[in-house]
Formats: C-alpha cells, structure tokens, sequence
C-alpha cells in the first residue's frame, strides 16, 4: 500500500489537511481533517482503495483551550525563573517576564468525529477527523458506504450526541431506549 497515493487522492477531494506522521509512535500513517460535507468523499477514497473501518469515535473539545494555555503558562514561568535564577547566580540584572507565545486556537464549542481505516496488504493505517459546532452537532453517515459504520456510529452518538445525517437507524445501541443524555460530553453531569 502506497501512503503517498492515497494522500495525493485525499487532496483531491478537498481535505483540509493531510499529514503524514511515524507510524511506530502515532499509530497511523496519515492524519486527515475534513469538513463535514468533505466525509464521505474521503471515505469513499479509502473504501475503493480496500481499506475497512476498524471505529469510529467522538471528542468533546470543550475546555481543552483552558488547559493548554495553562499548560503553556506553567512552562513560560518555569523558564523565566530559571533564567531568573541564572542571571541571579551569574550577579546579573534578572531578564524581564515575556509573556507566552500564542498557539491556534481551537473553537471551546467544538466536536470531532474520529474515523479509523485499515488495509490488509499494507501498512497504511489513515485516521479521517471532522469536527462541528456542540451547537449543532451534525455529521453525515458513512454507513452507506461502510456498512459496518452502522453501530459504530450509533454508540459514538449515545455517548457524544454526535447526530449521524442519513443514517438508517440511529437510535440508543448501549444507553436507555429513553435516554436523553450524552455521558462522554465534558460538561455531562449525572
């Protein structure tokens, strides 16, 4: 299986972005980000390259922001003071505090969709992500073109609210028949 391939047939249906990662400490060889309305083409892809799914699962991004900030807060301090303590040591004026680069920013009210492929004959596992608004959590199903995306698509919406647009029966696979709640969301309380 040709990895650079089946990137290069992924560019062509308008992926967002595609990167090749290390296998050995990813896991998968190409990370690919779609828009929603992009999914099923780029499963399509890989469906007629005879890749098969292996799951599909959800992430609640809700307050990852908070906590990459405080993250990059904590080691911007930690610089500071050692250079401080440097410059302290060394009989020099300590340099003032800069304040810590900004990163890209992800949405707070973000949900993603996480598609895993396989292929038998080579080593190119693909990992296709989509993410949406928790305003408006809505996503088409693949089902029609990997069949087997059927229950995979309904646990990930029992358990992140993800809806699953087209999908022939999206209704609770491991929750209550009546359940009205999405236990995995960040913000779920029981």
């Amino acid at each position: 299986m040709n990895c650079a391939a089946i990137k290069q047939k992924l560019t062509a249906t308008g992926a967002e972005v595609i990167i090749e990662t290390d296998y050995a400490r990813k896991g998968f060889a190409l990370d690919v980000q779609v828009a929603p309305e992009q999914l099923v083409a780029a499963v399509s892809v890989l469906d007629a390259e005879g890749f098969f799914i292996e799951a599909v699962t959800g992430v609640d991004w809700l307050g990852e922001q908070a906590a990459l900030r405080k993250d990059i807060e904590a080691k911007a301090a930690a610089e500071a003071k050692a250079k401080a303590d440097a410059a302290i040591a060394a009989g020099e004026e300590p340099p003032p505090a800069a304040p810590p680069a900004e990163q890209g920013e992800l949405p707070e009210d973000v949900l993603e969709a996480v598609y895993d492929f396989n292929h038998y004959e080579g080593l190119c596992r693909v990992t296709v992500r989509t993410r949406m608004p928790r305003s408006k959590p809505e996503v088409p199903t693949i089902s029609q073109v990997y069949p087997g995306a059927n229950w995979h698509e309904r646990e990930t919406h029992d358990f992140f609210g993800i809806i699953f647009v087209g999908h022939p029966y999206l209704v609770p696979l491991l929750l209550p028949e009546d359940a009205d709640y999405h236990p995995l969301l960040k913000d779920f309380r029981p």
